[in-house]
């Protein structure tokens, strides 16, 4: 599912997230003051929703290029969703997370249209 940089890329993520949370063993066995283990949780915290939003934004970009090549080859060019069809082509590379979720199931809906149409 994911390629070889990715995997390295989410790794990464993982292994300073680990380094955290044994940091934080570290703190705790040393009887360090729990402000700076709070700290360090929050951390760990910002860590995990980092890589949780890399992994969607990730999973959601493929699903988003997967509908769009489907509706492109669908609609050689002459369908009624054709402008929204190179608009999303055109603003994929630097669309924000939330518009590529709602962007894939405004795809969907073209395709079941272009399905419905090419039967």
């Amino acid at each position: 599912m994911f390629d070889e940089t990715e995997i390295n890329k989410f790794k990464k993520q993982l292994h300073v997230i680990k380094g955290q949370i044994d940091g934080i063993e570290k703190m705790m066995d040393e009887g360090r003051d729990s402000n700076d283990i709070f700290i360090q949780s929050k951390a760990v915290e910002g860590g995990v929703q980092r890589l949780i939003y890399d992994l969607l934004d990730n999973l959601l970009r493929k699903k988003l290029a997967e509908k769009v090549v489907k509706v492109v080859n669908a609609c050689p060019g002459n369908c009624l969703d054709v402008e929204k069809i190179k608009l999303v082509q055109k603003e994929f590379p630097d669309m924000e997370l939330k518009k590529v979720a709602s962007i894939i199931n405004e795809m969907e809906e073209i395709d079941e249209r272009l399905k419905k149409i090419n039967s």
